[in-house]
């Protein structure tokens, strides 16, 4: 799979990295654990490229807490 055609599973909402040191990465959308990320497992199984990919809304950044209680 190119670097253009490859899919980023931590900018994606179904990503989350899971306790399990065998298959750390997992796919919420997909339902399931992987020892690699999600997309590469899609991809070396069928080919295609992830069709759940759904891109994080990005948020804006929080100011620093300064400590200071009023």
């Amino acid at each position: 799979m190119t670097s253009k055609l490859r899919i980023n599973c931590r900018q994606c909402t179904h990503f989350y990295i899971t306790w399990d040191k065998k298959h750390p990465y997992g796919c919420r959308a997909m339902g399931f654990k992987s020892p690699v990320i999600p997309s590469l497992a899609v991809f070396q199984s069928s080919g295609e490229r992830c069709l759940r990919f759904k891109q994080k809304e990005k948020t804006k950044p929080t100011p620093p807490h300064c400590g200071i209680v009023a």
